[in-house]
């Protein structure tokens, strides 16, 4: 099984308001650039696993730190774990913090995949999720990080942003298809509870989105990148053949990865933990000589079963049919005669079953 790294950087220039990710600006903590790159290594230093088969750092905005700041990451996680010859080695991006320069020194360092935030090619909607980049800024630096040799370029994108119509989505997917991008990943947008989006959405200032509505949008989406030749793998995301990301497909398997940084989750073994989540108590524990675990968790074999299932169903390739209980028979059947799941050797989603994947995967484990 394929071991990962994964590098959390809390750092954006601003706050997107629906972010309720472990993320912080510049007025909200004390910490620099410099002093957590040092932490960063220190905590590599002390990290303990396999060669690494992927490494992905996301955020935040990793961008924010420079082509500079990636690459000496990079040379940490090398240095501790090592890197197979084959590493996917992925980095998320702001398209306002990129440029050619940018893409040309992170490719020098040894990235092969960059990662970029569109979420919609509308101003307006991108207004309304705080985004401060402008429409045509995501496919410009989409094209820069191809010119600088990158085979494999994500663009993630949002649907069902308050106010969004079909037309909004379909203008963003013409972006992208223009983008000569090899993956391409949609969420519905989850109006969590603390953001200044949720707030707005509860004073009755946006519209609450609709589960009819992402249902519309995501067949919209889907059609469309099938057509133009991308096929899913996993339920919010499309590739081209051989463009699926490594690195989450370690997630979605039940591999095995470290997550380093502040609130950085890792699961090694049968252990799940996490990394404290303020930068400031993250650095003071490191310059101590100490970890900066918050807790630990063992997993039991019901834990993994139940995470085998939810994670692995959401897959075009599924799971074992082995799998599943004897318990989950007969709700096994009743979701394969309505045409939501595949049964053979293995258990699958169809086209249809994907709107309603997660339904699927609550029926089977409270059966089981």
């Amino acid at each position: 099984m394929a071991f990962g790294v994964y590098i959390h950087v809390p750092f954006c220039a601003t706050r997107c308001g629906y972010c309720d990710f472990n993320t912080y600006t510049p007025t909200e903590v004390d910490s620099s650039y410099g002093q957590y790159l040092d932490s960063l290594e220190r905590e590599l230093a002390l990290a303990e696993g396999p060669v690494a088969d992927t490494v992905f750092i996301g955020g935040g905005t990793p961008s924010l730190l420079g082509d500079e700041g990636l690459a000496r990451i990079l040379t940490a996680v090398r240095e501790s774990f090592g890197l197979a010859s084959d590493a996917e080695v992925t980095t998320e991006s702001n398209p306002e913090s990129t440029s050619p320069e940018f893409f040309a020194g992170i490719r020098e360092a040894g990235f092969t995949r960059v990662s970029l935030g569109m979420q919609s090619a509308s101003t307006p909607i991108l207004k309304v999720l705080d985004r401060t980049h402008t429409p045509g800024r995501a496919v410009e630096a989409a094209k820069e990080a191809k010119r600088a040799g990158f085979e494999h370029v994500n663009l993630d994108m949002i649907y069902g942003t308050p106010t969004e119509t079909d037309d909004d989505v379909r203008r963003t997917l013409d972006h992208i298809l223009s983008a000569d991008v090899d993956h391409v990943s949609a969420y519905s947008l989850i109006v969590e509870d603390g953001t200044a989006m949720a707030r707005k959405v509860r004073r009755g200032e946006l519209p609450a989105p609709s589960e009819d509505t992402y249902a519309d949008r995501y067949n919209i989406i889907s059609s469309t990148l099938e057509d133009a030749g991308f096929g899913w793998y996993e339920v919010s995301n499309w590739a081209k053949a051989g463009g699926e990301c490594q690195h989450n497909l370690i997630y979605w398997r039940g591999g095995r990865w470290w997550g380093a940084g502040p609130g950085a989750h890792s699961y090694v073994g049968n252990e799940r933990f996490y990394n404290v989540k303020r930068p400031e108590k993250y650095n003071e524990m490191l310059a101590a000589g100490e970890l900066p675990i918050q807790d630990r968790e063992q997993l039991t074999e019901a834990d993994e079963h139940m995470e085998k299932i939810m994670l692995g169903l959401r897959l075009k390739e599924g799971i074992p049919r082995e799998w599943i209980g004897p318990g989950a028979e007969s709700v096994l059947a009743l979701h394969e005669e309505a045409g939501r799941v595949v049964v053979d050797k293995r258990v699958r989603v169809t086209n249809h079953g994907r709107l309603l994947a997660d339904g699927i995967i609550t029926d089977i484990l409270a059966a089981e």
